[in-house]
């Protein structure tokens, strides 16, 4: 199974991450902001335990200590994340790490870190958090994909169902979907629609 997969939905809390790994979805990200080291360390754990059972990857978002402590066996970074980790630790842990680029330094810098895979973003505005990045648009895709090679390119940022046969195309191996689920009038019905459009891909 490639990883990620081709849809990676990102969710903020551990009933999130239960919704999904029993609807089937495979690799899914909990970015849980702004908890306190025994928080993030029972969050991860919680995490993990409701994952059990399933297929589903659990991939921690900036918490490397808890996710290492916890035993998970994937972590994604931010550029600010990256800056205050111990990426030797993170590795001698056995995890997986992907890290989140916006421009031509943060790319230089993911890659200096050897990554399993690197996040483009945002690709279309997003209303979820204010960005200091402009919209990169799906040109970049392709760009960013001829740089980085074998590695795993993830596009996030704004995008939805309707946008992903394009995303593919312009080479990203992954979509990073954040509002098109959570935000969703129907969230497993649109899950479901973003697992069969993965399997027919």
């Amino acid at each position: 199974m490639p990883y990620p997969d081709r849809f990676y939905p990102v969710v903020d809390s551990v009933a999130w991450v239960a919704r999904l790994a029993l609807l089937g979805v495979g690799t899914i990200q909990l970015r849980a902001k702004n908890l306190v080291a025994a928080d993030a360390l029972q969050t991860v754990k919680d995490a993990l335990e409701v994952i059990r059972g399933t297929k589903a990857k659990l991939v921690v978002n900036d918490y490397w200590r808890a996710a290492i402590e916890a035993g998970a066996k994937h972590l994604h970074l931010g550029q600010e994340d990256l800056a205050e980790a111990d990426v030797a630790a993170i590795r001698e842990a056995g995890l997986t790490l992907g890290i989140s680029t916006h421009d031509d330094k943060e790319l230089e810098t993911a890659l200096a870190a050897k990554p399993d895979y690197v996040a483009l973003g945002p690709i279309f505005p997003t209303t979820l958090k204010s960005m200091r990045f402009a919209p990169q648009g799906i040109p970049k895709i392709t760009e960013w994909k001829k740089r980085v090679g074998e590695i795993p390119l993830v596009a996030i940022g704004g995008i939805k169902l309707e946008h992903a046969s394009e995303i593919f195309a312009a080479g990203a191996d992954s979509i990073a979907v954040v509002s098109d689920v959570t935000q969703n009038a129907d969230p497993d019905k649109r899950v479901r629609a973003w697992l069969q459009l993965k399997e027919a891909a």
